[in-house]
C-alpha cells in the first residue's frame, strides 16, 4: 500500500499554483505540475468558503480517500494540489474518485 506524500512547503504550493496546469470541475479544482523527484506528491486544501471546520475536515478526508484509491494507478513525477469546492463536503469519496479518474485520464497522469 502506497502512502500519500504530502506537499508541505509554501514555496511548493506557490510554484504549483503559478506554473501548474489547472483543471476545474464542479466538485474539485486540480493543479498539476510535473516534478523532477520521481515521486507523487499531493497537497489538499480547503478554503473558508467551504463552511465550518467540520465541513472542511470532511472535504479533506473525502479527497484523501479518493486519492488513496487512485494512487497505485498514477504515474510517478507529478505534484498535485486538490482544492475542495462548495459541493465537496456533501459528496461521497466514490463521486470524487470518479471525477479525479476522469480528469487524470485527460491529463495523462494515469498509467496505461
Amino acid at each position: 500500500m502506497e502512502k500519500i506524500i504530502p506537499i508541505c512547503e509554501n514555496k511548493d504550493y506557490r510554484r504549483i499554483y503559478s506554473r501548474g496546469k489547472s483543471v476545474v470541475t464542479p466538485q474539485i479544482v486540480i493543479y498539476i505540475f510535473k516534478n523532477r523527484l520521481n515521486k507523487k506528491r499531493i497537497g489538499i486544501t480547503t478554503g473558508k468558503k467551504i463552511g465550518n471546520a467540520v465541513k472542511r475536515n470532511r472535504a479533506r478526508r473525502i479527497i484523501r480517500e479518493a486519492v488513496r484509491l487512485l494512487l497505485p494507478d498514477m504515474k510517478e513525477g507529478f505534484d498535485l494540489i486538490l482544492v475542495a469546492r462548495g459541493k465537496t463536503p456533501f459528496l461521497k469519496s466514490t463521486d470524487i474518485k470518479e471525477c479525479l479518474l476522469r480528469e487524470f485520464k485527460k491529463a495523462g497522469i494515469l498509467k496505461e
